[in-house]
């Protein structure tokens, strides 16, 4: 990323962002087909309340999925309802393909579909089927998590991938999901006029000076990194990862760090049609304290992001948040 970039972004941890225009940037082009689409994720991101969402009953060992349980899939779903209604998932197959009739039944306002692997067809065809059943319910899909960070696939593949997609399902909303300032690198211009909205991850437990930080600071600065986005790119913003993860105490997290950060930031980051914040994650998962990530080893901290825990017990963070105010499904 540019040093410059980033140099501004460090300075300006703890300063309020100026405002960020809530019009579309002129040279945004929206499609006829995906007008409509666009506009119930505007409606989603300023009515709704989104959280990242893999099920608990999936488990990755060894790089091997098991199969998540539509059953469990329900229970999840149905803890979930009061407080959320909107979704964002990581994966279309692997037992997800049950997520999009459940969280119809159940009422729920948006869902995103993640395709982990958009290079494999069958994931893709799976994501459209759910996308072309559920209409009213899938918004959009989202190519993949963090491709380009673990340099799984390159930008001009991607921005094809994207391209394809729109081909097929013209009416649908396309993204892909990144670290924020993967977005500034070198290359990424095609891919991103691809886009109908970004998704970016904005982690400040994973920047250098956020040990001892305030919440303040650390949802401040997801606020700026937002900000500097929205000059960057046309379309809605939803980020769909920030958070601070609830052990281990050893590298100071705990749940009070977690429904500390989130309360600032809901303070800091209300949202608007045009930007917004999902809740990462539903659920904490064991399996992933050994899952190795797309550049490095094992973090135990990567099982422990959940706002509620394995068994669907809510944290102090999800206990605090306030009622929905959004209709129970859509008109």
């Amino acid at each position: 990323m540019s040093s410059v970039w980033w140099l501004g972004i460090a300075l300006a941890i703890a300063a309020p962002a100026p405002p960020v225009p809530q019009a579309p940037h002129p040279a945004c082009h929206v499609s006829d087909a995906s007008a409509p689409q666009l506009e119930r994720l505007r409606a989603a991101l300023l009515a709704g309340r989104f959280v990242a969402y893999e099920p608990t009953s999936l488990r990755v060992v060894n790089g091997q999925p098991t199969r998540a349980d539509a059953a469990s899939i329900r229970a999840d779903l149905a803890v979930l309802r009061p407080k959320f209604d909107s979704l964002i998932t990581y994966d279309a197959v692997h037992g997800a393909e049950d997520i999009s009739a459940i969280a119809a039944q159940l009422k729920f306002r948006a869902l995103i579909i993640g395709v982990w692997n958009p290079l494999e067809t069958s994931e893709v065809d799976a994501a459209i089927d759910a996308a072309r059943r559920y209409p009213h319910l899938v918004v959009g899909i989202s190519l993949g998590n963090e491709l380009l960070f673990g340099r799984r696939v390159d930008a001009t593949r991607l921005a094809a991938l994207a391209a394809q997609l729109h081909e097929r399902l013209p009416r649908l909303l396309v993204s892909v999901s990144e670290p924020f300032h993967v977005y500034q690198e070198p290359g990424t211009a095609a891919l991103l006029a691809q886009l109908d909205f970004l998704l970016p991850n904005v982690h400040p437990a994973f920047q250098p000076w956020f040990h001892g930080a305030s919440s303040a600071t650390s949802a401040q600065f997801v606020v700026n990194v937002v900000s500097d986005l929205g000059t960057r790119f046309c379309g809605p913003l939803l980020v769909k990862e920030t958070g601070i993860p609830t052990a281990p105490a050893a590298e100071d997290f705990s749940e009070t760090g977690q429904a500390g950060f989130y309360s600032e930031l809901r303070r800091r980051f209300p949202a608007t049609r045009a930007r917004a914040f999902a809740y990462f994650s539903a659920f904490d998962a064991p399996w992933r304290a050994q899952d190795v990530t797309p550049v490095g080893p094992a973090r135990a901290e990567e099982a422990h992001w959940g706002l509620y825990d394995g068994a669907r017990k809510p944290k102090p963070a999800a206990r605090e948040l306030p009622p929905l105010t959004s209709p129970p499904s859509p008109p």
